[in-house]
């Protein structure tokens, strides 16, 4: 038997601290009967939850890792009728993407549809490294780069110290790939930060997320984690 929230949690109805508000503001039945007590456990497989009278989907937690390509929206739907992460995955599962990247901007993207998994790895104090390889306009100096590690001053605040290595130069195109290392998760925040500094983004992947890398993937391709990367997975968040 599992706790009423946690199960909403998984089922990615909401976070399990909504879930609780939902619960708390009766919302939520099991076997028909109003529950409101948090403490209450259910058996998935044997009693019928239902929020706001729709039931809970119970299907098994999958987790996949996708190759995300450029020009393709970390989104389920699109009302523009962009192509979509999903569009990589048949319907046998209701995935969604853990966190975002941006349309242009390819690499490693975590699909599951275990809720609870995914509000704990997108939550800001859990600081999951997220490693990405940039090319950039023009060659940075040692101190534009220092900025970037120290942390830098953006319109919604200022960034939490990075890790940033110089990676290589071309004299001949002006241009340089910078690999560099965050935690946090704003809105285009790689790009933001380099063009903080006079040197504007061309070309962004990210290549790791966590321990987790795209070795053995091609772009547009996907592969459904291991049991013990889950683990490691969920160990990385609860020991942060």
């Amino acid at each position: 038997m599992e706790r009423l929230q946690k199960i909403i949690a998984q089922a990615g109805v909401a976070s399990r601290r909504k879930a609780e508000e939902l619960i708390k503001e009766g919302r939520v039945t099991v076997n028909g009967e109003v529950v409101t007590e948090l403490g209450t456990k259910v058996t998935p497989r044997k009693d019928k939850v239902e929020v706001d009278g729709v039931p809970l989907d119970r299907e098994e937690p999958v987790y996949y890792m996708l190759y995300k390509p450029t020009g393709v929206i970390s989104s389920v739907s699109d009302d523009k009728g962009r192509r979509v992460v999903t569009d990589f995955f048949s319907n046998e599962h209701r995935l969604f993407p853990v966190g975002r990247l941006d349309y242009d901007t390819s690499g490693l993207l975590l699909m599951t549809n275990d809720g609870e998994l995914a509000n704990i790895l997108m939550h800001p104090k859990y600081k999951i490294t997220k490693m990405y390889m940039a090319k950039v306009q023009g060659v940075p100096s040692r101190e534009k780069l220092k900025q970037l590690e120290k942390g830098i001053m953006l319109e919604d605040g200022k960034t939490a110290p990075a890790r940033v290595k110089f990676v290589s130069g071309n004299p001949k195109t002006g241009t340089s790939i910078i690999e560099i290392s965050i935690h946090e998760g704003r809105n285009r925040q790689v790009r933001r930060m380099f063009e903080a500094i006079g040197h504007p983004v061309l070309k962004l992947k990210r290549e790791m997320y966590g321990f987790l890398t795209l070795k053995g993937l091609n772009t547009g391709e996907a592969r459904e984690l291991r049991p013990h990367e889950i683990k490691q997975l969920r160990e990385l968040a609860e020991n942060k």
